[in-house]
């Protein structure tokens, strides 16, 4: 199956939500308003972080990035200590740059096998063909929240 299209727009995404990070210092990707449980660090991080265990860790493969990041910024937990900006011009650095190592891995075969797992949407993913097709829409989400929060912060 083709999939050069889906990683296109994966990859679009993610130039979206860069566009709206440029003008960030740290006080800013560090802040929690009222009304939310995280920040933009965090979101940018889950976004990352998502990506590699739904391609790599279900897979059975080894994530591409620090493993302290996975903890730091996985489903289900919060933001914790500040985050500088040296981390946070990591995680954008890699932002485009995983999606392209993701799709040479996947071209290559390096998911051919896959652990099915339900997400918080409640889609089941069988396949790493399903995850190339749900992951654009995990980060659009959390994408709407860093410009909900940029537009507070």
């Amino acid at each position: 199956m083709n999939m050069k299209f889906p990683f296109e727009i994966y990859r679009q995404t993610r130039k979206n939500i860069l566009f709206f990070l440029d003008d960030l210092n740290e006080d800013k990707i560090n802040l929690i308003p009222e009304g939310f449980k995280n920040n933009i660090a965090w979101n940018l991080g889950h976004i990352v972080v998502t990506q590699q265990l739904l391609f790599y860790s279900n897979s059975g493969n080894e994530v591409r990035i620090p493993k302290e990041w996975v903890e730091k910024y996985r489903k289900g937990s919060k933001p914790g200590a500040r985050v500088g900006m040296e981390e946070f011009e990591k995680i954008k650095s890699i932002l485009v740059s995983s999606i392209n190592d993701s799709e040479i891995d996947y071209v290559s075969g390096v998911f051919s096998s896959y652990k099915a797992y339900t997400t918080t949407y409640g889609i089941q993913l069988n396949s790493i063909e399903d995850v190339i097709r749900f992951i654009y829409a995990h980060d659009a989400f959390h994408w709407g929240i860093i410009v909900a929060l940029k537009k507070i912060v």
